[in-house]
């Protein structure tokens, strides 16, 4: 089987266009942290550090002896980031008052089981605290808007409000001020114009 890319099986979802779009997301298996406060603490990139290291111990299994049944060769998805506010009332500007959920799609051959596995054996090679913590699940998000956004996370706002309007446009209305934020560049290695990320957040299409 050919190694699986999400940048080209699934573009549908990782590599939208800079324009809004509406698009039906399936169930997709995630390994999960939550979190409150401010991403740019040391927390949150502990947390980060944990998703990543199971994530690889997942994708470098076939070295091991027991690889797991229906394993094939992927390349391991993007952070993603579902984002809301702790107390409504506060600006969204306000980092401190941020929650979050951050996860990492999973290959399908991952079940439960294997989950548990993958974490004991991180604990012992790469020890995290947040190890521990983190979650299985899957995640179906159903009808989205969704675009591609370039440049600085703090300049998001401007993508959404392009998004809300797309949709006021086009007979939908978004259903929730959570939204998903997949991080496709590495901000420690690029520069903040530079940065592509996808925004997308849960919509309905009103009523006629």
């Amino acid at each position: 089987m050919n190694k699986i890319d999400y940048k080209k099986d699934y573009k549908d979802l990782y590599i939208p266009k800079k324009r809004p779009t509406i698009i039906r997301v399936p169930s997709v298996n995630f390994v999960i942290l939550d979190g409150e406060g401010n991403p740019n603490n040391e927390e949150f990139a502990h947390k980060v550090a944990a998703l990543y290291s199971l994530s690889y111990a997942v994708k470098m299994s076939y070295k091991t002896k027991d690889v797991p049944e229906g394993y094939y060769n992927y390349t391991v998805f993007p952070l993603e980031g579902v984002w809301d506010l702790i107390d409504k009332s506060v600006p969204a500007t306000d980092k401190n008052n941020l929650k979050y959920k951050i996860m990492i799609r999973q290959p399908e051959f991952l079940t439960k089981n294997l989950f548990e596995r993958f974490i004991a054996e991180t604990k012992k090679k790469k020890p995290n605290i947040y190890l521990d913590k983190i979650e299985y699940a899957a995640i179906t998000e159903g009808l989205c808007c969704q675009m591609l956004h370039l440049g600085s996370y703090d300049s998001e706002a401007e993508s959404f409000m392009e998004m809300e309007e797309f949709c006021r446009d086009n007979g939908y209305k978004r259903t929730s001020y959570k939204h998903r934020e997949i991080y496709l560049s590495d901000p420690r290695k690029t520069q903040q114009y530079k940065l592509k990320t996808v925004l997308r957040f849960k919509v309905e299409a009103k009523e006629k």
